[in-house]
């Protein structure tokens, strides 16, 4: 990254002395307790959560997994499911022969997953599909259709529209077809859609990666983010926004310079998860970095409006301090972020508090208008961090490496109920 452009933007700091937390109100921000009864992962990591119905598929690199009792531990290889309102682990036990990162809903009782396999478990014979397949969530079989698959490398993200399946990943082909990072293919048939290709590049940092993407609500914009310089001719340094509202997917003239400077030495690519508002109105991106500056977003969370033209600077910027976010999920009334993150409010902490910061081990909920936090503060467990949420009717669902929530033990996975 230190051979990418150093032009900063001006940025708004998130931090107000003396306060500590912004005194909005919280009515329908998640609780701090969370539920009793949601399953253990006994060791490895969580990834990706998704939603069916009263279907939680949750994927990562884990072996084994129990229920809330901590009786049978069942296997359970990088993908498992369970019932919403009860905890109760599903029959659900499809076969993949690596990780898993991204997880999206697909039409009727299926689902599309991503990461870093390929082989899929079929009942008609063993098949082999990298990085991407479709699987029956009631019976674990992938579908016979969806045989896309990628050349190498993995899938990060997953977005389904009206128009197709847009997957981000390391790879530079999908079925022979080139596509550097970023696709969109056939929802049933996983065929490559020829009619959009981002061209993405970044031949100042070697190879492109999408981290992660994102749809908007209304399905008209996709944000990508990840070890990216270029999209086509125009320079699109980490961040690429495209609009779909079109006949045809073309690249927004949205850009930032917001992510032109480096961090610390040795990052490809140091945003790590995107996700827009309910209105779809602003998107939020959060970031590593290992090296904290009140001018850079290393290590941060930040507002952008989606609807700009041109150049856009950060409408708001909360800084940790130094220390990683992996995870970010936008509601009405919170922005809740995720990592091994010790303080937010941080914008003058190296690996310390600095003035004004304030403790959030873990997790935190950020107020989306001024971008202070706010006082919810269960704590967690801090390992690697977290790296999955998914919220829902019923509560925010999180997923990580360790086992303590809210001072109680939640083996990798556990639900803050509304």
């Amino acid at each position: 990254m230190r051979r990418l452009f150093l032009a900063l933007a001006v940025l708004v700091v998130a931090v107000a002395a003396p306060a500590t937390a912004s005194n909005r109100p919280e009515a329908s921000v998640v609780s701090d307790n969370p539920v009793d009864y949601t399953p253990h992962v006994l060791d490895g990591d969580i990834r990706a959560i998704v939603v069916v119905g009263d279907t939680v598929v949750v994927g990562g690199d884990f072996t084994s997994v129990t229920d809330s009792t901590g009786g049978r531990v069942l296997e359970r290889w990088y993908l498992f499911a369970f019932s919403l309102s009860t905890g109760r682990v599903l029959p659900f036990d499809p076969y993949l022969d690596g990780p898993v990162l991204s997880l999206e809903a697909g039409p009727g009782r299926t689902v599309y997953v991503g990461g870093r396999f390929r082989t899929v478990g079929d009942p008609a014979g063993d098949r082999q599909q990298r990085g991407i397949t479709q699987l029956n969530i009631d019976t674990g079989a992938p579908t016979a259709a969806f045989r896309a698959e990628v050349n190498w490398g993995d899938v990060r993200g997953i977005a389904l529209t009206d128009d197709g399946v847009y997957i981000g990943g390391t790879f530079s082909a999908v079925n022979g077809v080139k596509r550097v990072g970023l696709a969109r293919l056939n929802p049933k048939t996983g065929e490559v859609d020829d009619r959009f290709d981002a061209m993405l590049s970044a031949d100042e940092i070697g190879r492109v990666k999408v981290e992660d993407l994102a749809v908007s609500p209304r399905g008209d914009r996709l944000m990508a983010i990840g070890a990216i310089t270029k999209a086509g001719s125009e320079y699109r340094v980490q961040a690429a926004m495209f609009d779909l509202s079109g006949p045809e997917a073309v690249l927004s003239d949205w850009w930032t310079d917001a992510y032109n400077a480096a961090c610390r030495e040795g990052f490809d690519t140091y945003l790590r998860a995107v996700d827009f508002s309910p209105s779809g109105d602003y998107l939020v991106i959060v970031s590593t970095g290992r090296q904290n500056n009140p001018t850079r977003l290393c290590d941060t969370a930040a507002r952008f409006e989606t609807y700009g033209s041109g150049k856009q600077d950060a409408t708001w910027v909360n800084h940790t301090g130094g220390d990683s976010l992996y995870a970010v999920e936008v509601d009405h009334s919170a922005v809740y972020v995720g990592g091994h993150q010790r303080w937010m409010n941080n914008p003058h902490g190296h690996e310390s508090a600095g003035p004004g910061a304030v403790d959030r081990v873990g997790l935190a909920a950020i107020d989306p208008n001024s971008g202070l936090v706010n006082s919810w503060n269960p704590t967690r467990s801090r390992g690697v961090g977290v790296r999955a949420f998914a919220l829902t009717n019923r509560g925010l669902l999180v997923g990580s490496d360790t086992d303590e929530l809210a001072r109680e033990y939640h083996g990798r996975i556990g639900m803050f109920p509304r």
